[in-house]
């Protein structure tokens, strides 16, 4: 028994003998290709991000971005306020009539401009040219009684003056003449009311602007002072335009306005062109605590009446105009984690990030106050896509990379490139210098910020308005495919 259990403690214990190499071996392949995994991903970092081996237009890593560009220059920028407005009349009056009675005559259209003092609708006068005879009559009659009475006054003057009458009598009769100059007096102001009454019977405009829907028709019965009125009038030729401006910039505008005229301009609903343009009037008065915000108003000639009341619309104030500012696309500034920067293209048509601090901006520019000069070039469009010192291609370059890379595998492969329309042939290349040379004022007119062959597409499609000389130069640049050349 002894022997056989010593038997099969030797024989298993062979067994994990026998096993131990292959698991050490599998311990040390796992780890090679752990090894392996994590060198591979660290020279794939390295080719990402522009290290040995990588990069962008590097053999091997990513090709070049194609990105457009634009050149900094200097503008001027306008200092402005943006607000939304609402369009208010100068003047908006409902036309009510001041008498009761028939309406016979309507003498305006619905929507027609009507000036001042004309006549809108006629009422029936012909009961207050009744009652204007009336009081006349009245007046008449009362003028006689007092004009005898200043008669008998002075007879009774004259007989006191005999002592021939009592002077009691004399008092009465004075007293008679002025009762009677009082009624006259009341008199005459009833035959003035009714000439006023008879004048009401002719309803006139008010004011100068444009009549909406009329309320009432011919026949209809109205009242004085009726709610409804016969039509609402508005004044639009000047009319003004309300609008808000922030507490805090409402001592500036205040001050720039005292200093001279603000130009305010209403825009579009797209805020880029200018539907009309007045000047700025006024603030108020107060503070609105509710929105923080002081009401303005600006008013606008609107001779060609694009505004109407009530209309909402996008205001601009220009409060100030910097001259001479270093402006680039608005598209070129972009914003980091350390604040505000651009891409700048280098000549070897690589990027650099620079860190920049904006100014005023426009809808379609933005002022650099430091960190880019007149000249740069700035990346545009495409920048998303960049890292520092990554290599770009602009529009229209792809063909050309092709053909450096050909020029740069040999003398061979150039010549076999310009015989299959790769590579220039010298004779297109001093055709395209003597074109440059033609030319040279006509691509910085016609097509400013153009290079290469950008440029002579542009050149092409604008032939008809560059220069005598440029014309001759392009009908001898040979075309590709069109000749030996």
């Amino acid at each position: 028994m002894d022997d056989l259990a010593a038997k099969r403690r030797l024989k298993s214990s062979w067994r994990v003998t026998s096993r131990r190499p292959w698991i050490v071996l599998l311990v040390l392949v796992l780890l090679g290709l752990a090894v392996w995994g994590a060198w591979a991903l660290v020279q794939n970092a390295k080719s990402e991000s522009g290290g040995p081996g990588g990069g962008f237009g590097r053999r091997g890593g990513r090709p070049p971005t194609t990105v457009s560009t634009a050149q900094a220059s200097l503008a001027d920028i306008p200092v402005t306020l943006d607000a939304i407005g609402t369009v208010t009349p100068v003047a908006t009056v409902t036309v009510r009539p001041q008498v009761s009675g028939t309406i016979t005559q309507i003498l305006f259209t619905e929507g027609q401009m009507v000036k001042r003092g004309q006549t809108l609708a006629v009422i029936d006068p012909r009961p207050y040219e009744m009652q204007l005879m009336q009081a006349q009559g009245q007046l008449t009659r009362d003028e006689a009684q007092l004009a005898n009475a200043r008669l008998t006054l002075q007879r009774f003057r004259n007989l006191l003056a005999q002592d021939s009458i009592a002077r009691q009598e004399v008092d009465t009769q004075a007293a008679t003449v002025k009762q009677l100059e009082g009624t006259v007096l009341t008199d005459r102001a009833a035959v003035g009311t009714a000439k006023l009454n008879l004048s009401f019977t002719r309803v006139i405009a008010p004011v100068d602007g444009r009549v909406g829907l009329r309320a009432v028709d011919v026949g209809n019965v109205v009242a004085a002072n009726d709610a409804t009125g016969i039509v609402v009038q508005t004044q639009v030729t000047p009319i003004d335009v309300q609008f808000t401006v922030p507490q805090d910039q409402a001592p500036e505008v205040m001050a720039l306005a005292a200093k001279g005229t603000l130009p305010v301009a209403v825009l579009d609903r797209t805020r880029s062109s200018p539907l009309t343009t007045g000047t700025f009037s006024t603030l108020d008065n107060q503070v609105d605590p509710s929105t923080g915000t002081v009401r303005a108003k600006a008013r606008f000639g609107n001779g060609d009446g694009v505004l109407f009341p009530n209309q909402f619309v996008n205001v601009r104030v220009t409060l100030n105009v910097i001259r001479g500012a270093v402006v680039a696309p608005l598209t070129a500034l972009r914003t980091g984690p350390n604040g505000d920067f651009v891409w700048i293209v280098k000549p070897d048509q690589t990027v650099t990030m620079r860190a920049v601090k904006r100014g005023q901006t426009t809808p379609t520019q933005v002022a650099i106050l430091s960190g880019l000069t007149v000249g740069d070039k700035v990346v545009t469009e495409g920048g998303d896509r960049l890292t520092e010192g990554g290599r770009i291609m602009l529009p229209g370059q792809g063909g050309q990379r092709g053909r450096r890379g050909q020029a740069q595998a040999g003398p061979s492969s150039a010549a076999g490139a310009d015989a299959g329309g790769g590579a220039p042939s010298p004779d297109r290349q001093a055709a395209r210098a003597a074109l440059l040379k033609a030319c040279g004022g006509d691509i910085a007119k016609l097509c400013a910020g153009a290079e290469g062959r950008e440029a002579m597409m542009c050149l092409r499609q604008h032939a008809d308005q560059t220069s005598a000389g440029c014309q001759a130069a392009l009908a001898k640049m040979p075309r590709r495919g069109a000749g030996p050349a």
